[in-house]
């Protein structure tokens, strides 16, 4: 089994950067001995005849002769330095000579040992000698390292799972009860091959999870490996593809050859998508490394042998834009749709997060899970967490209903933002928008119910209403996507009717965009207009170039049409609020009034207040 060094992070490892610096060192050190040496060089001196030294000595041109041994080193009249050298005659001395000491001085200097020659010769020679041949060999090091670098550029770098003690498995998953059961019988081929190869059954050769992010596709994949207890490679779309050509269908063709030696075992690939989008788009031609990659991957898995027992599992939450051969049967056999947890499968998910969590007597998960409607098992991870972090900086010992009902609305609307200060008639004008949404919601039949108002800031609005489905809802009537319209525009148009049409705010931006989109998805996708009733059109998303590239599929007289059907739901809409609030005025100013006062009032107190108002004919729509 190769193992590969850990991630840095694109920092570079602490070993090469120590190897680097003791490089630099001994660099910088070898300079400064070969700067050392040539400072303590002597100067080259004239030699002459040790009789012409001492004529000369005798006759007043030498200043001063230092002897060293049986060396002479003079230093002639007039002169700083040293110029001359002489050698004595054999048993030869100075006073020998005759040498008259009033007319040069004469000094003698003990000579030099024999330690103290070997040591400077080393410092001088011996040292840089060393020295280069250590930085020598430290550069081919280097450079054959670069080398295994360059010939290792395109080995897979798939992380090897399934020799941890904490293995994952599907007791460790709460609800996707059908998903774990598709996957199950995954477990089975890869446990007992021999028990559907028997029967003439093939194993799977791929098995697609697709679902919204969030929602544990790579949790099952895991899973399913630590079931099988087999050989887990982990790799993302995204690592296959490299600048140069070839390099991500290489690392393709080393995964699937380590996969095959360790078979049985599975192959994860995480957002498939990265690598796996539909070919001959136009974007980077048919030489893209991204097409090449996956030839490549298309290839790999049209090659698996029988009885390999190697199951690749990928997971995606844009299936919509995957090559068609990357789904056809042979490639991906199996397509497992992991969606969004229904309320029981949300309660046992709260149950899994809140395990090692110590929770007071009165938190009520079942109650949390009917209000978390929509939500993802990372969302309700988020808020369970946050509901952790609230009782730690409110210093309490166990978590409360309190403090999970706070870090439900930090996930759901946002924190509060009770910095931010509003003047009076900001904030009445923030009651009435608020108001307005409350009344309008609470009246029409077919809207959701209203869960709680305040005109408290809350991520990046002036005030919230929010609005809670009852139950879980699989399907949208055209009834309750009008009643969502009219309370979108139930807070402009509460300020309108207070205030007139020329003081109303740019509180409403976010409602009105909101509007606009929901009308036109009305119209567009889901054959929900009037005159163009049971038609869609295309939705002109992506990249920019992708939406220059594409061909609108309708006419500029249709597009027309959409527009003013747009405009006509959006009028109703308006209209139907504006009756819907002209009749509930009394409730309206109510409930003002309170929210001036306490800023937030919850379900109960809202429908107390709202007792005695009515849906007007005008605004009813069977």
């Amino acid at each position: 089994m190769e193992t590969k060094s850990p991630r840095t992070n694109g920092k570079r490892p602490a070993g090469k950067r120590t190897g680097k610096n003791i490089g630099f060192i001994a660099l910088i050190t070898l300079f400064m001995l070969i700067a050392i040496s040539a400072m303590n060089q002597p100067a080259v001196l004239k030699e002459i005849p040790f009789t012409q030294a001492v004529k000369d000595a005798n006759a007043g041109k030498y200043d001063q002769i230092e002897a060293n041994g049986s060396q002479l080193v003079i230093t002639e009249k007039g002169k700083e330095k040293p110029t001359l050298k002489s050698r004595l005659e054999e048993g030869a001395t100075t006073v020998d000579v005759g040498i008259k000491s009033d007319k040069v001085k004469i000094t003698a200097k003990p000579s030099s040992s024999t330690t103290a020659n070997i040591v400077g010769f080393g410092l001088t020679t011996i040292v840089p000698v060393l020295l280069i041949g250590a930085l020598l060999i430290w550069m081919m090091r280097s450079a054959q390292g670069q080398g295994n670098q360059a010939l290792s550029f395109g080995k897979s770098r798939a992380r090897l799972y399934g020799n941890e003690k904490d293995k994952v498995t599907f007791k460790d998953i709460a609800g996707q009860g059908e998903a774990k059961q598709d996957l199950e019988e995954v477990v089975e081929f890869l446990k007992f091959p021999k028990k559907f190869s028997t029967l003439g059954a093939k194993i799977p050769k791929g098995v697609l999870l697709v679902g919204p992010p969030g929602n544990g596709k790579t949790m099952l994949a895991r899973a399913v490996a630590g079931e099988a207890g087999v050989p887990f490679f982990s790799i993302s779309g995204s690592e296959f593809v490299e600048m140069f050509v070839g390099v991500g269908a290489s690392r393709v063709r080393d995964l699937f050859a380590k996969a095959k030696k360790n078979a049985p075992c599975i192959i994860f690939v995480d957002e498939i998508d990265a690598v796996g989008r539909r070919r001959g788009s136009g974007m980077g031609g048919g030489h893209d490394e991204r097409e090449q990659t996956l030839n490549q991957i298309l290839v790999e898995m049209d090659g698996f042998e029988q009885g390999q027992n190697v199951i690749v599992l990928a997971a995606t939450n844009r299936a919509d834009v995957l090559d068609p051969a990357l789904l056809r049967p042979g490639r991906f056999d199996r397509r497992v749709g992991i969606g969004l947890p229904e309320r029981a499968d949300r309660l046992a998910v709260l149950q899994i997060h809140f395990t090692d969590k110590p929770l007071a007597k009165d938190v009520d998960l079942d109650a949390l899970s009917a209000k978390t409607a929509g939500s993802s098992g990372a969302d309700l991870a988020n808020i369970a967490n946050e509901a952790a972090i609230v009782a730690a900086r409110n210093n309490h010992s166990q978590i409360t209903q309190e403090d999970v009902t706070e870090a439900f609305e930090r996930v759901a609307i946002g924190p509060e933002r009770k910095s931010k200060v509003m003047n009076e008639k900001e904030k009445e004008l923030t009651a009435y928008h608020e108001a307005g949404h409350a009344i309008v919601g609470h009246v029409l039949p077919d809207s959701d119910v209203v869960h709680k108002v305040t005109i408290i800031p809350r991520g990046g609005t002036g005030g919230v209403t929010w609005f809670i489905p009852p139950e879980d809802k699989s399907y949208h009537s055209i009834l309750e996507y009008k009643d969502v319209l009219a309370r979108m525009l139930g807070g402009r148009i509460a300020e309108e009717v207070v205030y007139g049409k020329e003081r109303v705010t740019t509180g409403a931006g976010n409602d009105l965009q909101k509007a606009a989109e929901l009308a036109r998805d009305m119209i567009t996708q889901q054959g929900m207009g009037s005159k163009l009733r049971d038609q869609v059109f295309h939705a002109e998303e992506g990249i920019m170039m992708e939406r220059i590239m594409h061909e609108r599929e309708y006419s500029d007289e249709t597009a027309k049409v959409i527009d003013e059907e747009v405009e006509a739901l959006i009028t109703e809409a308006a209209q139907r609020a504006r009756v819907v609030i002209k009749a509930n005025m009394a409730q309206l100013n109510k409930l003002k009034d309170v929210l001036l006062e306490k800023e937030t009032v919850e379900a109960e107190e809202v429908a107390k207040l709202f007792e005695g108002s009515h849906l007007p004919k005008a605004a009813a729509l069977y």
